[in-house]
């Protein structure tokens, strides 16, 4: 078990050192086989921009056994999914191996926004949409990102996009606060008053 936290300890440090890739992990409540990853969306993809939460499970075995990896974002892509956030990636599953790391994961995760494997889904509504109508996909794909996985400090963004449509700003300033920074949340509240 020493070596197991010893060995999760060492990929922390790794990944917060490497600032150049982006992702993160962040130990939950001083347990470290349970971790908070972010990922950030690929350039010239429909999730740039995005920062996308990944919950990540370890158990005594790691890294003799894979991380139970799922996303805690919201996300629209063929091998994510769009319920649960539950990832189909071989890596996670039979083709894992010790020699393999935290970082290699999430950088896994990442590559795999990049180009989705739609003929081997998680989401097979996602999947079939990417397939047949990729314009659809793409719109869609982009939508959720700005709607669930922009980063909190983003709020300047969502503020503009409450004006445009027909709201006054401090109206839209105020339902966004009250909401937590929620966006849907927000316009609902402002289409109830």
């Amino acid at each position: 078990m020493d070596g197991t936290f010893g060995r999760i300890q060492k990929e922390l440090k790794e990944i917060e050192h490497d600032k150049a890739s982006g992702v993160t992990a962040e130990v939950v409540s001083d347990n470290l086989l349970r971790l908070i990853g972010c990922v950030p969306g690929p350039k010239d993809t429909p999730y740039e921009g995005g920062v996308f939460k990944v919950d990540i499970q370890l158990d005594a075995q790691y890294p003799f056994a894979p991380p139970k990896m799922k996303f805690m974002t919201r996300v629209w892509h063929p091998n994510v999914s769009s319920q649960s956030g539950a990832i189909c990636l071989d890596i996670l599953k039979d083709q894992w191996s010790p020699a393999l790391t935290l970082k290699t994961a999430l950088l896994s995760l990442q590559a795999l926004l990049a180009s989705p494997q739609p003929d081997d889904p998680q989401d097979a509504v996602v999947a079939n949409q990417y397939r047949s109508e990729k314009a659809t996909f793409d719109k869609t794909a982009r939508y959720w990102t700005e709607a669930f996985a922009r980063p909190d400090g983003d709020d300047e963004a969502k503020i503009q996009k409450i004006v445009d449509m027909g709201f006054d700003k401090a109206a839209a300033v105020a339902a966004l606060k009250a909401a937590g920074g929620d966006e849907n949340a927000a316009l609902e509240a402002l289409l109830g008053s």
